[in-house]
């Protein structure tokens, strides 16, 4: 229980020094509208998103829940993140603000959980198989 006050106190600290720091800039609102703007997307896309799937995978009777739901939060994290420059229409008037192709790397970056979600799906229904057989 000690553990828990201590995180929560910890935690506490941390967002009491955000608040300070983002009182510092400035324009604070900026980043206020920003941030509101991504507890709106988590919880107004994300999750319901998240949590829809896992109904639908549950209700098929699929095993891989854990793993697909892992994926779908790590993916919606990412392209939530990502949101800004790729939505950002045309080149800036400096190009050193936004020097990378930010579409290339949010598909490879999705490329890559899909195929380690893929890897770590058939690992766990290999350990499976090796479970039963044993």
């Amino acid at each position: 229980m000690g553990f828990r006050y201590a995180v929560g106190g910890f935690g506490l600290v941390l967002a009491g020094w955000g608040g300070w720091l983002l009182l510092q800039q400035p324009e604070p609102w900026r980043i206020a509208v920003w941030l509101a703007g991504a507890v709106v997307v988590h919880d107004g896309l994300i999750a319901p998103l998240v949590i829809a799937i896992a109904a639908l995978t549950a209700a098929a009777g699929l095993r891989l829940r854990g793993v697909l739901r892992g994926a779908l939060i790590v993916a919606g994290s990412l392209t939530a993140i990502a949101l800004p420059p790729l939505l950002r229409p045309g080149a800036v008037a400096n190009p050193t603000v936004l020097p990378l192709d930010y579409v290339r790397n949010w598909l490879l970056a999705m490329a890559a959980l899909a195929l380690l979600t893929v890897l770590c799906a058939g690992v766990r229904a290999a350990l499976r198989r090796a479970g039963r057989r044993a």
